[in-house]
């Protein structure tokens, strides 16, 4: 059904938009096939990609994924600019405020609000795309309940969202693998969404080999998100144990100085495999409460339930803030909390924005970050 609703809303947003830029070249009539046959081209260029991909040869396939992914900038930000301008015209045929010369030269001004449109998306992502790549350190300094852990410090680092595909590739990899390694960390968290493509095709291109390059005293500690479960999760859950990490999938690791990590599978399972995650109470049967816990749950849904169990500190991802302005309105009112650092009782709660991104590689409403946690055991 999401993915009905998904193809229904995009169809008519471009219909929209496609009519409206159909409008603007009125003046030049014989662009008319040019533009029908690249805007159905950009416009769909992602879902064939993902529609054909076993299908498609690799060089076609990292295109047209590229493409469709960057016009999902172009058509957020198309359709408020077409929005406003249609908002403005059914104004002014109540109030008549806008000067008569625009009516008297009508279809050049609608050709040069076009061009002027087409400008600013691209200025648009070209300065969301170099906010993507500016890669982020935030450092917090987080106390945590010593209990009986024998533990005083901790130099954590965490990660998420890193969505591996051939857009998100080895090049971005280097670059955070690298940035992780400068911090002497001691253990490192990533809390869902390693992937963003089907095993395969991350295997086929070498994308992620770098992942073995982290180097933590303690490891690294994953738990899964929406997009293992959507890029298949046997396959995503192979091409993560490559790398040796610890997969935490409703289960619990304790480390011998005395630390107990709790890696939930992302809410999202059920509707891919028809089965129910664990609940947290079921996880913790087995843990030792005397030492602090850390949770790893990639959607900050229900933040209540860490609070309940008595948990130290759960680490999330997932939201990116909205990732493209104005979206992260929407993911604020959705999640309690859409970025950032929340407490509840005794309970921390930090929720990342992410590494990397979903489709396009252009930020406009977050960072790109890799969040250094210096624990303190009190």
């Amino acid at each position: 059904m999401f993915f009905v609703i998904f193809f229904v809303l995009f169809t008519l947003v471009n219909y929209y938009i496609f009519i409206r830029g159909y409008e603007a070249l009125a003046i030049v009539p014989q662009l008319d096939f040019i533009y029908i046959i690249l805007f159905l081209i950009l416009s769909f260029s992602f879902l064939i990609a993902k529609i054909f991909e076993k299908r498609l040869p690799k060089t076609l396939y990292n295109f047209l994924l590229e493409t469709g992914s960057y016009w999902f900038v172009v058509m957020l930000y198309s359709f408020i600019i077409i929005v406003f301008l249609d908002v403005i015209r059914i104004l002014n045929s109540f109030l008549s405020f806008l000067p008569a010369s625009i009516y008297n030269n009508y279809n050049e001004i609608k050709l040069i609000i076009g061009a002027v449109t087409v400008l600013i998306i691209l200025l648009i992502i070209f300065l969301g795309y170099r906010n993507t790549e500016n890669i982020k350190i935030k450092t917090l300094n987080l106390p945590l309940r010593k209990k009986n852990s024998s533990l005083k410090k901790l130099n954590a680092v965490l990660v998420s969202d890193i969505h591996l595909s051939p857009l998100n590739n080895e090049r971005l990899l280097k670059k955070i693998v690298g940035k992780i390694n400068g911090l002497n960390t001691d253990i490192v968290f990533i809390a869902g969404d390693i992937v963003d493509d089907h095993s395969k095709i991350l295997e086929d291109r070498n994308i992620g080999v770098s992942l073995k390059g982290i180097q933590s005293k303690y490891g690294v500690f994953v738990s899964t998100g929406n997009h293992e479960f959507i890029n298949g999760i046997k396959g995503s859950v192979e091409y993560i144990n490559k790398f040796g990490f610890h997969l935490l999938r409703d289960e619990i690791h304790q480390l011998p100085e005395g630390l107990t990590i709790i890696g939930r599978d992302d809410s999202s399972k059920k509707s891919f495999t028809k089965e129910d995650r664990k609940s947290l109470e079921e996880i913790l049967k087995t843990a030792n409460k005397n030492y602090p816990l850390i949770l790893l749950d990639h959607t900050p849904f229900k933040l209540e339930q860490a609070e309940k169990n008595d948990i130290d500190l759960q680490l999330s991802g997932h939201t990116h803030h909205g990732q493209l302005f104005p979206l992260n309105f929407i993911t604020s009112m959705i999640y309690e909390k859409s970025w950032g650092y929340l407490k509840r009782g005794v309970t921390q709660y930090y929720v990342s924005c992410g590494v990397g991104t979903w489709g396009p590689k252009v930020r406009t409403g977050s960072i790109s970050e890799i969040v250094n946690l210096k624990i303190t055991f009190e």
